[in-house]
């Protein structure tokens, strides 16, 4: 509504063109499940995001990024012993790596209403964003969704009660922007893709 009509009080109904702009058709839904916001704000971002029922399909979606960008037996960071069998099936050297090509690891939360995603040192040790290689594999599951930021920094509060991650940090561009854009200062872009695991 024009700043006009909410001073001087005008009965004037809004053009059809002022209500298409306030209520556009691709605009999210605020109202959608926190699986939908995420994902929309996500692929927004620039992330790629890839569904999984199960390990298997854990397993298949890796291999085909792997597969997709010529990565089989080149280096990887992985901090996570868990994750450690993906990279030895697929022989991508992890220990001591002098020129990671990506790294695999897992996330404390999805961040629903910006589509971004919250690490701790517990994935990335003190490393900062612009620390860690230019592509990302993340292995996380739906339970993972929470809706705002100070919700996940709740959530790794309740996590770690005694072992409290030093290094708390997010990942929200997933693609260089064209132009200048003062929103994404001092943060890099990452090639990311998301391996979402359903578990609810």
């Amino acid at each position: 509504m024009s700043l006009f009509r909410k001073i001087f009080g005008s009965n004037i109904q809004a053009s059809e063109e002022e209500k298409d702009t306030e209520y556009s058709k691709y605009s999210p839904d605020i109202n959608a499940p926190l699986d939908e916001q995420f994902i929309y704000n996500f692929k927004k971002n620039g992330g790629k995001f890839l569904y999984c029922e199960n390990l298997i399909e854990v397993k298949d979606h890796f291999e085909n990024i792997l597969e997709e960008n010529d990565w089989f037996e080149s280096e990887a960071l992985c901090y996570e012993p868990e994750l450690f069998s993906m990279l030895e099936e697929n022989k991508i050297t992890f220990e001591k790596p002098t020129n990671p090509t990506f790294i695999l690891a897992s996330c404390e939360n999805l961040i629903a209403d910006e589509g971004s995603i919250l690490f701790s040192s517990k994935q990335i040790k003190q490393n900062k964003p612009n620390e860690l290689p230019a592509n990302i594999i993340i292995i996380t599951t739906t339970s993972q969704i929470i809706e705002t930021k100070s919700d996940g920094l709740s959530v790794i509060k309740k996590k770690y009660e005694r072992d409290y991650p030093t290094n708390i940090t997010t990942i929200k561009y997933f693609e260089k922007v064209e132009e200048e854009d003062f929103t994404q200062y001092g943060s890099s872009a990452k090639n990311l893709y998301l391996l979402l695991l359903e578990d609810l």
